[in-house]
């Protein structure tokens, strides 16, 4: 059966806290667009080279310093630090937060990997902002993916469950189909309906927190592709058009807030399989509402463009978000490099 969008339905009654999974949540269905009459900088292409150089991206142009940026980019930092900086550069998590709110935040923990590998969301990222939604006065903050390896490994192997637990979230499982829940997908080319976990339907607030990666499918992992993990299914895209279904998700349901870590990235070999000499440390942060945006961003922070991610192009064409970089605010912030 097809769920209707606008239920309530108590996520209390399928979980419970002595287990370590969800108390209860809130439904949503706030859907975000872009704005086109913001002008602003232009992000620059990045080469693929293991190490990041001095000129691994460039923005061009002023923007409107009196309004909030379409997308904040900050590197030379740690991954709290990035967040600290773009979070307050784009508005302060009271934006998004309010008090008394429910919050899901979704990072890639799909490898059974360690957090120096750059195959899942930085753990230290991931605290931070279970740290600034805890300050803005959230209810209950849920971190949770649909991992591929056996979840248990990886949630702890990534460094993410014991990071977010300490910093008062519940990490929970989505690994049990019962959590999930049949919802149709308006405007969708291919994928017309699927399975959602019932933490996206029903928190207040959806944060999607995607590692920047190489991705033998569909060369970068970004954030319309980190939405598959909140999916049941994920075969059915491979098996339907994977470009195509990643970006008619994104007309049931996108980020509130869409978080880039870009500190250590995969240049080769991904998602999964990457050694030390595929990996390039950027230090890097990207933070915005728009999530074609971002991707575009990320892109052209790896060396690609845009348009030849193709589901990227598939929502901008969509008008889901915008790729075109030079309509968009744009704030740049550098960190000063610490001089021993």
């Amino acid at each position: 059966m097809v769920i209707n969008v606008s239920r309530k339905k108590s996520y209390a009654s399928q979980l419970s806290l002595e287990s370590g999974e969800v108390l209860e949540a809130k439904m949503t269905g706030k859907c975000n667009r872009r704005d086109f009459l913001k002008k602003g900088l232009i992000f620059s292409a990045a080469t693929l080279a293991p190490i990041m150089p001095d000129n691994l991206y460039r923005l061009f142009g002023n923007g409107n310093p009196s309004a909030l940026p379409d997308l904040v980019a900050v590197k030379n930092g740690e991954p709290d630090t990035l967040f600290d900086k773009a979070i307050k550069a784009i508005g302060g998590i009271s934006r998004f937060v309010k008090k008394g709110q429910t919050v899901v935040i979704k990072p890639n923990i799909a490898w059974n990997r360690g957090a120096d590998t750059g195959a899942n969301t930085n753990p230290l990222l991931v605290q931070r902002i279970v740290e600034h939604c805890k300050q803005a006065g959230a209810k209950r903050i849920y971190v949770f993916d649909h991992s591929i390896d056996h979840e248990p490994d990886c949630y702890k192997h990534s460094g993410i469950e014991q990071a977010a637990s300490s910093a008062g979230a519940l990490v929970v499982p989505g690994n049990q189909e019962k959590n999930y829940q049949e919802v149709s997908i308006p405007n969708a080319k291919k994928l017309k309906k699927t399975k959602v976990h019932e933490l996206i339907l029903e928190s207040d607030v959806y944060i999607s927190v995607p590692v920047l990666k190489h991705h033998s499918y569909t060369t970068l992992t970004l954030a319309m592709k980190n939405q598959m993990g909140v999916v049941w299914d994920r075969m059915e895209y491979h098996n339907t058009d994977l470009h195509r279904c990643i970006s008619d998700f994104c007309h049931f349901k996108i980020p509130d807030l869409n978080i880039m870590d870009a500190y250590r990235v995969t240049m080769r070999n991904g998602p999964q399989r990457a050694g030390k000499d595929d990996l390039a440390l950027m230090k890097t942060l990207l933070i915005s509402t728009d999530i074609v945006a971002i991707d575009a961003a990320a892109s052209k922070l790896f060396g690609k463009e845009p348009r030849m991610i193709r589901h990227v192009l598939y929502g901008n064409e969509d008008e889901i978000g915008n790729m075109s970089l030079e309509e968009l605010h744009i704030k740049k912030i550098e960190l000063r490099r610490n001089v021993l």
